[in-house]
């Protein structure tokens, strides 16, 4: 861990909002070869040239942002070990003081009640909850599907087409205009400047799954970064800038690549990938919601045969943190193929990439395949 000097622990701690959240409403698309920063994104935080900040990540994804985005300048650990299932991480006393002392937190309000409480406790630096990066979105209706599905059979696929294929300027425009709103409502300050208003009960968490979405995350982490050390201000703008280039491009490949199967319906162990399928117009049906550890009824279990009977689904999704044998009971019962959609809450030698950009790209061939690609 590294030493904070006196200057970092004397710093009134900080979440990053106000300047991030006029970042994150900037489309990904259009970011790229623009200034992240303004003059607020420094402001009165005591950065320091003296090493490395101490960052702490919640899980994956956000530990990635902060290794990528703080490059040399950050020392990263991770709360959620490889292999555990982050929704049920429980928090040691050490990981509590790991929080206590870091410079910057960054973590996702409300995947790991442990994380929340722990930081709500503890956290004394820098705040970065980078649901206040972007606007969640519910998928619940349209992976429960509740008898709505059968009852219409296949008449969802166009539904879906159109609902998901705003891609373009509709999804844009609906996830962007709500960013200043969700920072200002999401986030009130107390004692500590930070922040637990917001409540995201019945909102769908897996916003990193959508790579546009994640660059967003992306400008937020960067800014967070830049309020604890300002010095350091242009190489976290070039690096972000870099990453978003990347996710832009992997982006298109996903735009592309799925193109073809518009309105397709996919089955997955969890709700995960709604905001994937949403993006490129796809329609994720789940054996258990948005709880992984959640047990299916035998209703939604017959349900889900139907639906793969009507929409000609050859593959049942399983993850690699998650237990498959319910995946591969719906399975067996129906003939189908199983395979591995990786929601990227961990990184472990039964991953299919090592980081996020290589995991993605599989989960695309995998999707691709399942659909007749």
């Amino acid at each position: 861990m590294a030493v904070m000097t006196d200057r970092r622990r004397r710093a009134r701690p900080r979440i990053a909002t106000a300047a991030t959240a006029a970042l994150a409403a900037t489309s990904l698309l259009t970011l790229t070869g623009c200034g992240l920063f303004d003059d607020e994104a420094g402001g009165d935080s005591a950065g320091t040239s003296d090493g490395p900040l101490d960052v702490v990540a919640s899980f994956y994804p956000m530990a990635f942002l902060a290794e990528r985005i703080g490059g040399e300048h950050v020392s990263v650990s991770t709360l959620t070990g490889p292999g555990v299932e982050p929704h049920d991480l429980d928090i040691s006393p050490q990981q509590t003081a790991q929080v206590a002392d870091a410079d910057v937190v960054v973590y996702l309000q409300g995947l790991q009640p442990a994380v929340d409480e722990a930081i709500a406790q503890s956290a004394t630096g820098e705040i970065a909850d980078v649901t206040g990066f972007t606007s969640l979105e519910s998928h619940e209706e349209e992976a429960e599907g509740e008898g709505e599905h059968a009852d219409e059979g296949n008449t969802h696929d166009d539904e879906h087409a159109d609902e998901g294929n705003a891609h373009g300027d509709e999804h844009a425009d609906e996830g962007h205009a709500a960013e200043d709103e969700h920072a200002d409502e999401g986030h009130s300050h107390d004692d500590h400047g930070h922040s637990h208003d917001h409540d995201i009960d019945g909102l769908d968490p897996h916003i990193w799954l959508d790579p546009a979405k994640y660059g967003q995350l992306a400008m937020g982490v960067a800014a967070a970064l830049t309020n604890a050390d300002p010095d350091h201000m242009a190489d976290f703008e070039a690096n972000a800038t870099e990453l978003i280039n990347e996710l832009d491009a992997l982006d298109a490949e996903f735009t592309e690549g799925l193109a073809e199967f518009e309105g397709d319906t996919f089955i997955t162990t969890h709700s995960a990938f709604g905001y994937l399928a949403a993006r490129y117009g796809l329609h994720e049906e789940s054996i258990t919601g948005l709880d992984p550890e959640s047990e299916p009824s035998g209703a939604r279990m017959r349900e889900l045969r139907e639906i793969a009977e009507a929409d000609g689904v050859t593959t049942i999704f399983f993850e690699t943190l998650v237990s498959d044998e319910t995946a591969r009971t719906l399975a067996d019962d129906l003939g189908l193929q199983t395979a591995v959609l990786d929601p990227l809450e961990g990184i472990t030698e039964e991953s299919a990439g090592a980081d996020y950009l290589e995991v993605m790209r599989a989960n695309l061939a995998a999707l691709q395949t399942a659909l007749g690609g």
